[in-house]
């Protein structure tokens, strides 16, 4: 466990990630998406829930629209530590990995435990899916990286 925690959380946080820079590149794509996905969120006239989602907005749109502008600013804080990371503190990437799959986890679990109708898929649906599973093989692609370096540090030290 504690091995786990000083990969997750290493001391100090630096801009190395050991291991294959794959991971690297497709977090790089995730920070791009989330941010444009965000300002979609805030900035379009519905929050992108009827145009991009297929929501009827005939009754409660306002609400709607409000709600999908509130999550497109939360989205936006995402994205912003997604870029930070991304830049500055590389070493915080398996660790954004593993929020991106909870994330998308707890989207599903919403989605089950409060259904909506929507007109056709919205393509968040699709990502719900496929960032749990892409994100768990740049994990784990990451923490091989992680591996291999403790290795040659304790190979070092004898």
């Amino acid at each position: 466990m504690k091995n786990i925690l000083a990969w997750l959380l290493p001391t100090p946080a630096g801009n190395n990630l050991a291991g294959s820079k794959l991971p690297i590149y497709v977090f790089a794509v995730i920070a791009v998406i989330s941010t444009v996905r965000s300002f979609i969120h805030l900035l379009s006239a519905d929050g992108g829930a009827g145009s991009i989602a297929g929501m009827d907005l005939s009754a409660g749109g306002a609400g709607i629209i409000f709600s999908f502008a509130l999550w497109g600013s939360s989205q936006l804080v995402l994205a912003l530590l997604q870029i930070v990371v991304l830049f500055r503190y590389r070493s915080l990437v398996p660790l954004m990995y593993v929020l991106l799959i909870a994330e998308s986890l707890l989207r599903v679990l919403v989605g089950h435990i409060k259904p909506v109708t929507f007109s056709h898929t919205p393509p968040g649906a699709y990502q719900n899916y496929l960032y749990p599973l892409l994100a768990l093989v740049m994990l784990v692609m990451s923490c091989n990286g992680y591996r291999d370096d403790a290795r040659n540090n304790r190979a070092r030290k004898n």
